[in-house]
């Protein structure tokens, strides 16, 4: 038997070091998962007027419509299993491949040579990009220190909005006016394909998890050598849908954290993928570059989303998890209404696009940050993964039939505040049922299970 002679200053060392390089293999997949989002957000209608035809995607909204939705869709798929494997295989692991995964199809998508087929396409993308959340959200929450955990969130979360800026970037550089120039945009895709030697190399998994492994391990050892009876076991070797809806607790925190999480979504989906058109429409009338002028909206939404972010979490660990949710969301009812009707010239169009996108992005880091604190190592990533991604189904609707609702409010401001306002309320009233106060806790560890003391017991006989 050999023993290891590293000290525990080197051991610590080392950890400290896979930590760190978790987090930045986190924060990259989630900043490419934000690039890929908002390209697709970018080109949809040049996609749709290069493959179905000139001017398709001005007659027909529903070509758009479908490649958002069907991206959120599968998005949506990926993230609810990624939480059961992340929870089941470690964070790390899921991580890496869901990159890895959507990074090829992300490459693939450039090459689509139908409408159909980049959908399909797109579904097998979006499958990916959900996934690699659950693993990488969850991994960052179970290494950060309990007082700086909102910042560490933020953080990687403002990644998202780092992905979009990369994006708006891109597009300016690539987009010469030719048909085709919409591809390049998903061939510089492939690049989160690199990421994984990264990973796979220097990251490591969270010692949370490495611990509830290990005592699902030796329980499953102990029930197949006849030591434990099944009665006897615990919930640990349940399936993890099955251990999260058995305690009361968590069952009504999903719930409830559920509702926050799709006024957050929708919300989100009704100002931001409405702004480009808006500010288009709005500005038809102005002297200058017009696409200039949008683009420079567009960027300073999410440049001011990714301030957002960081100050979301900052104010976390100052002030608390629920009245930074609470006053974000008071403050996205209060500034939607003023992006959308107040703005007569392009600086007002732009002042309240900074403002709104601080608010309306930048509350997305109690998604990440707030359900994590809330549920036990052994279904963290799975409750995380449930709650954030069950809001994408009707975000994915909404995207589907934007047009509908854009025509059946008579314009898109009054759709967006209409849809955004009573989003962002049903928050309001959510906030204080989400669960308990968790700012500067320890995250709950593994579920401590009734085997526990007769697997000691037959230890020492």
């Amino acid at each position: 038997m050999t023993t290891s002679t590293e000290s525990p200053t080197a051991v610590d060392a080392r950890e400290r070091s896979g930590r760190r390089h978790a987090f930045v293999g986190a924060y990259m997949g989630w900043m490419f998962d934000g690039y890929e989002t908002f390209a697709t957000v970018l080109v949809a209608s040049f996609v749709v007027n290069d493959l179905v035809g000139p001017g398709a995607a001005g007659r027909n909204a529903y070509y758009v419509g479908g490649i958002l939705a069907i991206t959120l869709l599968s998005w949506a798929i990926g993230g609810l299993v990624s939480g059961v494997l992340a929870d089941r295989f470690g964070r790390r692991r899921v991580m890496l491949v869901s990159i890895l995964w959507y990074a090829i199809c992300a490459g693939l998508t450039a090459l689509a040579p139908t409408y159909g087929i980049l959908l399909l396409l797109r579904f097998f993308t979006g499958l990916g990009m959900g996934a690699e959340w659950g693993g990488g959200s969850t991994l960052v929450a179970e290494t950060a220190p309990p007082r700086r955990r909102g910042l560490r969130i933020a953080l990687l979360q403002s990644g998202f909005g780092v992905g979009f800026l990369i994006a708006t970037g891109v597009w300016q550089l690539v987009n010469q006016g030719n048909p085709g120039d919409w591809r390049w945009m998903y061939v510089i895709g492939v690049l989160p394909a690199l990421l994984t030697l990264y990973i796979r190399r220097s990251a490591s998994d969270s010692p949370l998890w490495v611990k509830a492994d290990q005592q699902r391990k030796a329980v499953t050892d102990a029930l197949a050598s006849g030591v434990l009876g099944t009665a006897d076991a615990g919930e640990i070797v349940q399936p993890r849908l099955r251990q999260l809806f058995s305690h009361p607790d968590y069952r009504r925190r999903v719930i409830m954290l559920t509702f926050g999480a799709l006024a957050s979504m929708v919300g989100w989906w009704a100002v931001s993928t409405w702004i480009p058109v808006y500010a288009k429409s709005m500005l038809a009338g102005t002297t200058g570059d017009i696409a200039a002028s949008v683009t420079l909206v567009v960027f300073v939404y999410n440049a001011a989303g990714v301030l957002g972010y960081l100050v979301n979490g900052w104010l976390a660990d100052i002030v608390g998890r629920k009245p930074v949710i609470f006053g974000y969301f008071v403050a996205s009812v209060a500034f939607t209404p003023c992006l959308f009707l107040l703005p007569d010239d392009r600086a007002s169009l732009i002042f309240w696009s900074a403002i709104n996108g601080f608010f309306t992005l930048g509350q997305m880091t109690w998604l990440a940050l707030y359900p994590s604190e809330l549920f036990p190592t052994n279904v963290r990533a799975t409750g995380m993964t449930l709650v954030f991604n069950l809001a994408r189904f009707p975000a994915a609707i909404g995207a589907l039939i934007s047009a509908s609702l854009i025509t059946a409010f008579g314009s898109i401001a009054v759709a967006a505040v209409v849809i955004g306002c009573i989003a962002y309320g049903l928050g309001v009233l959510v906030t204080w049922f989400l669960g308990p106060e968790t700012r500067g806790t320890e995250l709950p560890g593994p579920t401590q299970v009734v085997a526990t003391e007769k697997m000691k017991e037959s230890a020492h006989e």
